[in-house]
Parts: C-alpha cells; sequence; structure tokens
C-alpha cells in the first residue's frame, strides 16, 4: 500500500498508462508495410524507439516495455497498482480487419503476460480490431473471458466512422452486455484542429479529439440506448467539460426551443461518463467534477510518457484537494476505489 495521506489506506490506481511489448511484430500477410507500429530498444539501459519502417514514431523509455522497470517506477512515485493499455497508434484502424486482428490479438496476449509477471501490480486493457465490428466483438470477450484483462482501449475515430455512427451500435451493446469497460483515447489530433505542429496537436487537438468523441457519445445516442455501458474518456474527457453547456444550448435550438425533459435527460448522460484527472491544473478538475462527477474521476498519468508523469498526475489530485477545490474524501477516491469500480473489481 502507498503512504500517501488522502488514500486513507486505499491502494492507489493509475487508470492510465501505457505498455508496448518489446515482442509485438507486424502481422505476417502485411509484414512489408510500413506503417505498423514496432519497438527497436537501442541499448540494455537506455532508450528505445517506436518505429513505423524508417520512420521513428517517438522515443520511448525502458519503462514503456519493461515490467521491473515499470514497477520500481511506480514504487518510487507511491502508485500501488496501474492500469496498462495500448500505445494509441497500435490500434491501427487504417489496417485491413484480418491484419489488424492478427496484431491486436498478439499484442492483447504479449499484456497478459505482462499483468501476469507483474505480482498483481498491473491490470490490463486490450484493444480490438474495431473496422471490423464481428472480429472486435470476438476480441473483446476473448479478452475478457480468456485473458482475464479489465477492459477495452478505442480510439475516439473508427477510421471515418464516429462513435455514433449505427454500425458500430453491435460492439456497444456486446460492451454492454459483457459488461466490459471501455477507454476512450485520442487518436485523431491533427485532423480536428487546423495546424498540425505537435504544440498544438498535442495542446488542442488532443482534446478537442476527445471532445468530439464525448460529444457522439452522448448527443448521438449511444450511451442512451446502453446506459449500463462504463466509458472513460482520457485527459479529463479533453475540453468537453468546456463545450458542453454550448453544446447542449445548440441542440435545444435545432430542435426548435428548450426540452426540459431532453436537458435532464443529457444531464444524466453527461453523469455516466468516466474520466481520467490527466489535465495538469487542480482548478481544471473543479469544472470536470462539476460535469461528471467526483465520483467518476480517476487518476491517470499517462506513464511512461510526459515529463515525471506520475509525480505530475499525483500532485494534481493532491493539490485539489490541498486548495478544497475537490474534498478530501474524494480525493481518497480517486486515487483508488473509482478507478476500481469503473473496472467492475
Amino acid at each position: 500500500m502507498s503512504d500517501l495521506p488522502a488514500t486513507q489506506g486505499q491502494p492507489v490506481v493509475d487508470i492510465h498508462a501505457h505498455h508496448l511489448p518489446a515482442a509485438l511484430s507486424p502481422p505476417a500477410r502485411a509484414a512489408d508495410d510500413p506503417r505498423w507500429p514496432h519497438l527497436v530498444i537501442d541499448d540494455e539501459g537506455g532508450a528505445g524507439r517506436i518505429m513505423r519502417g524508417p520512420e521513428v514514431f517517438r522515443r520511448v523509455k525502458p519503462a514503456l516495455w519493461d515490467v521491473p522497470t515499470r514497477l520500481a517506477e511506480l514504487d518510487r512515485a507511491g502508485v500501488d497498482v496501474q492500469v496498462i493499455s495500448p500505445v494509441p497508434v497500435t490500434l491501427s484502424m487504417w489496417a485491413d480487419g484480418k491484419d489488424a486482428a492478427e496484431y491486436l490479438r498478439r499484442q492483447n496476449d504479449l499484456f497478459a503476460e505482462a499483468v501476469a509477471a507483474s505480482g498483481g501490480r498491473l491490470r490490463g486493457l486490450g484493444a480490438v480490431p474495431l473496422q471490423d465490428v464481428d472480429a472486435a466483438i470476438g476480441e473483446l470477450l476473448r479478452v475478457k473471458m480468456e485473458l482475464r484483462l479489465d477492459g477495452v482501449e478505442i480510439g475516439t475515430r473508427i477510421g471515418d466512422l464516429e462513435l455514433d455512427d449505427p454500425r458500430l451500435r453491435p460492439f456497444f451493446a456486446a460492451a454492454e452486455e459483457a459488461g466490459v469497460p471501455l477507454f476512450v483515447h485520442p487518436t485523431d489530433g491533427p485532423r480536428v484542429i487546423r495546424r498540425a505542429e505537435p504544440g498544438y496537436t498535442f495542446g488542442v487537438g488532443m482534446l478537442t479529439d476527445t471532445a468530439l468523441a464525448a460529444t457522439a457519445l452522448v448527443f448521438g445516442g449511444v450511451l442512451d440506448d446502453f446506459p449500463g455501458l462504463r466509458v472513460a474518456l482520457a485527459h479529463g474527457c479533453g475540453s468537453f467539460a468546456w463545450t458542453y453547456p454550448r453544446t447542449a444550448y445548440g441542440d435545444a435550438l435545432l430542435r426548435g426551443g428548450p426540452d426540459p425533459e431532453r436537458t435532464a435527460r443529457l444531464k444524466r448522460v453527461v453523469g455516466s461518463l468516466w474520466a481520467d484527472t490527466l489535465v495538469f491544473d487542480p482548478e481544471h478538475l473543479r469544472l470536470v467534477a462539476a460535469r461528471l462527477g467526483a465520483g467518476h474521476l480517476m487518476l491517470g498519468t499517462d506513464h511512461p510518457f510526459l515529463h515525471a508523469p506520475l509525480e505530475t498526475a499525483l500532485a494534481t489530485v493532491t493539490e485539489a484537494g490541498d486548495q478544497n477545490i475537490l474534498g478530501q474524501s474524494q480525493v481518497s477516491d480517486i486515487f483508488g476505489r473509482n478507478a476500481l469500480d469503473f473496472l467492475g473489481l
């Protein structure tokens, strides 16, 4: 157990962290396609690279692939349990469905191995080939029943399909019926803003991308159709906490005027969403908590990406309690209990 005072004896659980297995390789039939992400380790104790063909997609640290290194970093930060999820570029929504299914099935198997090697410190979210909904449903059930992972990460956009596209409804129905929680992570930041430089895509694009996904789930009727579905969105639900009131106002205008029954239903649906706390500013948590409820906020770090991700994320939540933005009991639950509730543990 962590000795962080705000946890009141609960384990500290990080819901948002990424893992890339060193043994993950492109699918056999399409191995020559340079778009498949794979890991190159430069030396035993140093950095690695996520590669796509000859292109360096991202330079990375050993904690991304090495479980003992990860656990040592969790120990130093005081994190007891971490939920690892795929690096979003591996979701490979551009690929043929059969090739994506082979690639993601292998990744899910390797995730299960990492979880098993962690001595109970790691939990895992798998991935599914959502460009083929039937295959995605099959892998969703295998992730839960065979691999015993806790949920599935999906992107904010499935190829050219937004999350409220009717073609995706059978997948959401299957996730609801099987009780598999979904973690939505931005994948398409450069396409949602007019500037593609890294500073803009990181600071604005990813948050806008996530807000569009949340808007589709809420205003597109997905969460009305599947009220038992548990969906969390990364990075504090993006900019959705800020854009929601204007979107709701516009929704009323398009429908001919205010509808108190619809307004109440929308607020209930928004309150069914979950989010991590990775917003970098305690004051931002106030509004996210007001929209979703503090009971639906979970510690998220994006470990091992960003600079000092574990310490930064822990400090943001702690400061929210110290500044009376959130109550101490709410902070305690954000550090642990809420994530366990979301995962259904």
